[in-house]
């Protein structure tokens, strides 16, 4: 896919309801919303609907009131879609999702094999953990099991949100780096 960068002209010819500004318009970001959408949302209806419901919003804002930055458009969209698809999920959300019949009820038998799986994992985990350095470590456990506000952990560090961001970047990468070594993956030959 090929990135635009949006201009005045461009946006103006939207605004004036162009044929062709328009299906490029929806063309361009029915594909960045679906790649977004794909991990949000649960169903291809809700992910329509939202596509649908960004493009009226946009498109009767950008008609009413302008855009006062035309380069600033697709920013502007992907706002839109976020705030369109908490609306829809959290609508979503209070619907019964159960029916009032035949409902049967869960199986709340333990699952041992889960559970001893889980333990496993935990302790793989702990283990590269220990074994990242220990900034790594301390940011880690900081943002992941103490669940720390990113501000308190940046005044912390004495760091920006910016280089916060790279920080809990290149931990992540190294521990999904030791995590990957740890726990490979079965060969084929294992199944047989």
């Amino acid at each position: 896919m090929q990135f635009v960068v949006f201009d005045a002209k461009y946006v103006s010819q939207l605004t004036a309801g162009d044929p062709a500004t328009e299906r490029h318009f929806v063309a361009y970001f029915s594909e960045l919303i679906r790649i977004k959408l794909r991990t949000k949302v649960k169903s291809p209806e809700l992910a329509e609907e939202v596509r649908q419901e960004t493009f009226l919003r946009v498109l009767s804002t950008i008609r009413k009131r302008g855009l006062e930055k035309p380069d600033r458009l697709g920013p502007f969209v992907n706002t839109v879609c976020n705030n369109v698809t908490m609306e829809l999920i959290r609508n979503d959300s209070r619907a019964d999702p159960y029916p009032a019949e035949d409902f049967d009820p869960v199986d709340s038998r333990v699952d041992v094999e889960n559970d001893l799986v889980t333990e496993e994992r935990k302790k793989i985990v702990a283990v590269v953990l220990d074994g990242l350095p220990e900034k790594q470590r301390e940011l880690l456990h900081m943002i992941f099991i103490q669940e720390k506000d990113k501000d308190e952990v940046c005044r912390l560090l004495n760091v920006d949100r910016e280089y916060l961001r790279v920080l809990i970047h290149r931990a992540k990468d190294c521990f999904r780096n030791s995590f990957s070594q740890k726990v490979k993956p079965p060969s084929v030959l294992d199944a047989t």
